[in-house]
């Protein structure tokens, strides 16, 4: 099976609609794939959050993302379905940004996500421990050097806790770039997948 779906992760305050052009973007690069970008179920209207940021801190981040495990998961499964994936969850490919990284990143280490590959873009891992992560999905972490919202540094740390767990982790750095994802990065990305998923 050649065929594939990405699926497509937003950030807080944003929407699917937002992620697609990321779709657009690589699937030239993955003509077998699919692409959905879903809107996550909290928020309203168009500022959509997959967990609410409002007082977030750093001990009670992690379970805000627990909390928000539920909502994750039936938005992903109801996808997985719907493309005719559920005995294929190894050509699923989880792609977030910010946020939406966030909640990939915990979908990989919490082991709730057997997927095909993780590729997180200016994210931060926020799972509480223990890690016990789906180890056959390869990650890729693509961070932007100037990010004054999400250090670098949170794409380090993840890739070097996950790696200690098992996972095969990337990380790509890119010099000068903000909160963001570049054409670089996501021409990354499609050679990462390619890879991994050939």
């Amino acid at each position: 099976m050649d065929r594939g779906l990405v699926i497509l992760l937003h950030g807080v305050g944003s929407n699917g609609a937002n992620m697609a052009a990321l779709g657009r973007a690589l699937a030239p690069a993955l003509p077998s794939f699919v692409f959905e970008s879903p809107d996550a179920p909290g928020g309203s209207g168009p500022r959509r959050e997959w967990f609410s940021v409002i007082g977030v801190t750093e001990v009670n981040r992690p379970e805000r993302v627990v909390a928000a495990r539920p909502g994750f998961d039936a938005v992903i499964a109801n996808l997985i379905e719907q493309h005719g994936f559920s005995n294929a969850v190894d050509r699923v490919v989880l792609l977030g940004f910010s946020q939406g990284s966030i909640m990939a990143l915990d979908a990989l280490a919490s082991g709730r996500g057997p997927v095909g590959a993780v590729v997180a873009f200016s994210g931060r891992l926020a799972s509480p421990a223990p890690l016990v992560p789906a180890t056959g999905a390869p990650l890729l972490l693509i961070h932007g050097g100037a990010d004054p919202v999400m250090p670098s540094s949170e794409s380090v740390r993840a890739a070097e806790l996950l790696t200690a767990a098992g996972v095969h982790a990337r990380t790509s750095i890119e010099p000068g770039l903000g909160h963001q994802v570049s054409n670089t990065g996501l021409a990354e990305a499609a050679r990462f997948l390619n890879e991994v998923l050939s």
